[in-house]
């Protein structure tokens, strides 16, 4: 329910309030960002009984170097708050697919690695995970619907990360 007044007759204090199309739009987004990652941490919590915030976390350090990367690249890279990444690790540790390892360079900072055990885990559960996301998203999009997600996405992602000092970004909380 759109309860803003007409844009026409806003004045320069009211809020810029969403046009109906508007409202239409963020409204599915809403509801389609909320089922997908739903759909997806069910699949992955039912398959991998790991929920898709890990999944995401085994993916970058399997990607990275070494298989390892510093904490705080690695809550940069998932979007997610320091606190929220030392918690997933400790999971992750526990399970015994992720150890920390200290910093030589910085007494203060620490890596996070990914195991051979965690490799494995991660080989064994990507196909279902991919079909997952394949069903739910690319098979429902033509190419050129494809391409305009991605492009708007990375739009409003790049938009959401100010460079300058004092930027509030999750990783730095």
């Amino acid at each position: 329910m759109n309860t803003a007044p007409a844009a026409s007759s806003a004045s320069a204090d009211e809020p810029r309030w969403l046009t109906d199309e508007e409202q239409r739009v963020w409204r599915s987004y809403i509801e389609a960002a909320t089922l997908l990652e739903d759909h997806l941490d069910r699949q992955l919590q039912r398959d991998a009984g790991m929920p898709h915030v890990y999944y995401g976390l085994l993916v970058k350090l399997a990607e990275s170097p070494r298989r390892r990367l510093r904490m705080t690249e690695l809550a940069m890279s998932a979007k997610i708050t320091r606190s929220r990444l030392s918690h997933a690790v400790a999971r992750l540790e526990k399970s015994g697919w992720v150890r920390r390892e200290d910093c030589p360079s910085d007494k203060r900072g620490q890596f996070a690695v990914l195991t051979d055990e965690g490799l494995e885990v991660l080989r064994r559960h990507a196909p279902g995970h991919v079909d997952a996301v394949r069903q739910a998203v690319f098979d429902r999009l033509t190419p050129e619907q494809q391409k305009s997600l991605g492009e708007i996405m990375r739009i409003v992602a790049e938009g959401l990360q100010p460079s300058g000092a004092g930027a509030d970004l999750p990783w730095l909380r």
